[in-house]
């Protein structure tokens, strides 16, 4: 619950920021009111608002159930809801405020997997749901895409040549628009590479089984290359593997950890 609290401080202090570079005062009321909506909405429903970002549907797969409610007493936790997103390209996310109300998502691509694999994906999924980082994560993608689009604004404010108070205000534009969508990414970042590595050896621990998770995820790397999916990049530390196109850039401020070394870890583990 600390981390929720500083992660909604934290990024609610930068949209209030944004605010008052783009409008002054009233900017930064306006904001204030917006903020206080979004860390509303974004503790109770960021959940359903991901899920349908990406058409997820209640999934029918007995298979996918079967492994879930398996895993899920491994875990000790609640079976968390199941959902599937019209997506070729496999991968996986958890989502959700607490444990008794969470859910996972996968692709139809990741249904074409191996038992072993996606045993190991889910159960990396639900060590995310055991270990409480969901909500950090879900709060992150849904604020973290409301600066962003705040930084749009200031960036069409500035083509519009929308500017009250001169040059003053335009270097405000200038910052919110380079700086704002940093701030957030460099905040998804400190939350997350760590979650990762501990989320694939919990996982592990209770698919009982390293070698599935790491033969998955080297699949969905190569796949990813290949065929990178389309979406908000605000949600890319959700997924098991960031799903979107790599450039440079992206490696610069990457929400995981190298696949490569998550791979190397989990070959290297030994269950005793």
């Amino acid at each position: 619950m600390f981390n929720a609290v500083a992660l909604l401080g934290t990024l609610t202090g930068i949209f209030l920021a944004a605010g008052f570079l783009i409008g002054g005062v009233f900017g930064m009321t306006a904001a204030l009111v917006i903020a206080f909506i979004i860390n509303f909405i974004s503790y109770w429903y960021s959940d359903r608002i991901v899920l349908r970002l990406y058409r997820a549907r209640p999934s029918k797969s007995v298979r996918l159930g079967s492994i879930v409610s398996r895993l899920s007493k491994e875990a000790k936790i609640p079976k968390p809801r199941l959902y599937v997103i019209p997506q070729k390209v496999p991968n996986a996310f958890a989502t959700g405020r607490d444990p008794a109300h969470s859910a996972v998502a996968v692709t139809e691509g990741l249904l074409e997997f191996d038992d072993d694999e996606i045993e190991g994906v889910v159960a990396h999924e639900l060590a995310h749901i055991r270990n409480r980082d969901v909500l950090v994560q879900t709060l992150a993608a849904t604020i973290g895409g409301a600066i962003a689009y705040l930084a749009q604004i200031g960036y069409w404010s500035l083509l519009m040549g929308n500017r009250r108070d001169g040059g003053g205000n335009l270097v405000g534009l200038v910052l919110v628009i380079i700086f704002a969508p940093l701030a957030a990414m460099l905040i998804r970042l400190a939350i997350s590479r760590s979650r990762e590595y501990r989320a694939d050896r919990t996982g592990a621990y209770f698919s009982k089984n390293p070698n599935g998770l790491a033969s998955a995820l080297e699949r969905i790397s190569k796949y990813t290359e290949e065929r990178p999916m389309r979406g908000s990049n605000a949600t890319s530390h959700m997924w098991i593997v960031n799903p979107f196109r790599d450039d440079w850039f992206t490696r610069m401020f990457s929400t995981h950890p190298p696949v490569h070394d998550r791979i190397r870890k989990l070959r290297e583990m030994h269950l005793d």
